[in-house]
């Protein structure tokens, strides 16, 4: 009973923003892409999806949120060069985490052969948040967003949450 009228006396907080609009609505958007790679391996960039998501908010002020949804796959944050990409997988394959599944107890009797790619995740990171600023992807010189797929060929998924004013 005591809890019930608790709950009535709450009150919204009032805004501490310097920006000139005295009350606004959280906005969001959800979109879900799904990448099933030709390749076990591939960098795909994803920065217009993730613009896309942030206009169908309609958000000017904000975040968006991007975030592989497979533990094997990661989302980060560089420059589209595909030089890059290459140094990144050889990189990955030769100094971080090498695909040779006989030396990894991950595979050992589950019928895996992917532990190279958990790791390769785990180094990457699995999520970024992209600000928005002034109805912008608010990045640093050259950069873009990317989906790293480490275990593909079959269907993924990617979230982008866009939320702000």
């Amino acid at each position: 009973m005591e809890l019930a009228r608790r709950r009535r006396e709450i009150v919204p907080a009032q805004s501490t923003s310097r920006l000139p609009f005295p009350q606004r609505l959280m906005k969001s958007h959800t979109t879900y892409l799904t990448f099933t790679t030709e390749k076990r391996q591939e960098i795909i960039d994803v920065t217009e999806h993730v613009e896309a998501c942030r206009a169908a908010a309609g958000i000017r002020e904000g975040f968006v949120l991007v975030s592989a949804m497979h533990i094997s796959a990661s989302v980060f944050v560089n420059d589209h060069e595909p030089g890059l990409w290459k140094d990144i997988l050889d990189w990955l394959e030769t100094r971080i985490a090498p695909w040779s599944p006989d030396d990894y107890r991950h595979n050992s009797g589950t019928g895996e052969d992917n532990a190279a790619a958990h790791l390769r995740s785990l180094t990457i990171g699995h999520e970024v948040i992209v600000p928005v600023t002034d109805g912008r992807l608010d990045f640093g010189p050259w950069q873009r967003v990317f989906y790293g797929e480490w275990d593909g060929q079959r269907a993924k998924r990617v979230i982008l949450k866009a939320m702000g004013i």
